[in-house]
């Protein structure tokens, strides 16, 4: 008996730990105080006993739902990597979907209004984004270059330029600039004016990213390519942005992301974008839940866009890999 109970033991162990995680589960869900009203459609009118007490309920329920994540991921293990995301993915947009749908949305509403969100709103979000990507691109590149300049008159534009716009919100630098420079003479428009904020506000994130990216590259490089007869803007154009890239890219790309969802800031100076689209468009019937859902999915599918090209890039500068 005694060799029997050593030899099963790891097994016995495992069964264990699986045992107290579903209890941990089921007690978890207890304490949230899981809804139980879907048990009244699947089990049968001769169990008054669990239906009708609030407590045993909300304890059956919350079992029957930790015993049903224990038997999916039991399942989902025995899937190859790829299926097990594919079966993640798929799972959590379906509870991700049944979630929004407890909402009693009006899909006849959405459906309504979809088409002008998407051909006003989400036109003008990619505009909005794109040209500000564009710009606080360059104003990086600029950026990381005066900040490793010996030029101290360059070095202190460049900090001070850093300081001030990753200190100030955005929000704030959107109305300072809608706002104020109307009263040193230059009125400037609502979508000029997000743009500006929105290049100036990131560019000076993404030029502690491209400045940490070049510093990267070992020096030895430079000196290479300054011995077979390079200009330094060669040496940075064709050596080193190259290689750094491949540490640019990746936080360039949240960046990006990041941007594209605070293009909705612009909608307080009355830009057309989904964001703002999205509020109007739910007041007129009182539907603000259907519009904010619909947005909330039109931005997540424009952030899988551009994680799909930041992705593509990644691939296109690894192979300038430095070993």
């Amino acid at each position: 008996m005694l060799a029997r109970l050593i030899l099963t033991y790891p097994d016995a162990m495992r069964r264990l730990g699986v045992a107290l995680i579903i209890l941990v589960i089921t007690l978890g869900l207890f304490q949230l105080g899981v809804s139980s009203h879907w048990l009244g459609y699947m089990l049968p009118s001769s169990a008054p006993w669990v239906t009708d007490n609030p407590l045993v309920s909300r304890l059956v329920s919350s079992l029957l739902i930790a015993l049903i994540l224990a038997a999916n991921w039991t399942l989902l293990r025995v899937l190859p990597r790829r299926w097990q995301i594919i079966g993640v993915w798929i799972e959590l947009f379906v509870l991700l979907m049944l979630f929004f749908y407890s909402f009693n949305l009006s899909f006849a509403f959405i459906a309504k209004k979809i088409g002008f969100l998407i051909t006003q709103g989400v036109t003008t979000t990619l505009f909005i984004s794109a040209i500000s990507i564009a710009v606080a691109t360059v104003i990086a590149l600029a950026g990381a270059i005066a900040k490793l300049s010996r030029n101290g008159v360059i070095y202190g534009l460049a900090t001070f330029y850093t300081s001030l716009f990753r200190g100030l919100p955005l929000l704030m630098q959107i109305y300072i600039i809608y706002l104020g420079l109307p009263q040193v003479g230059y009125v400037i428009g609502a979508i000029p004016a997000g743009i500006l904020a929105l290049s100036l506000c990131y560019g000076a994130y993404m030029t502690e990213i491209f400045r940490a990216g070049i510093e990267s590259i070992d020096r030895g490089q430079s000196e290479a390519a300054t011995a077979l007869g390079l200009k330094p803007g060669q040496t940075m154009a064709l050596v080193i942005l190259p290689q750094a890239m491949r540490i640019i890219i990746p936080p360039t790309g949240n960046q990006f992301i990041a941007m594209l969802k605070d293009s909705s800031l612009v909608s307080v100076v009355g830009v057309w974008e989904i964001m703002y689209l999205a509020r109007t468009q739910g007041q007129t019937e009182f539907r603000h839940i259907e519009m904010l859902i619909t947005a909330s999915m039109i931005y997540w599918l424009l952030s899988i866009g551009l994680e799909y090209t930041q992705s593509r890039i990644e691939e296109r500068f690894g192979r300038f890999n430095v070993r």
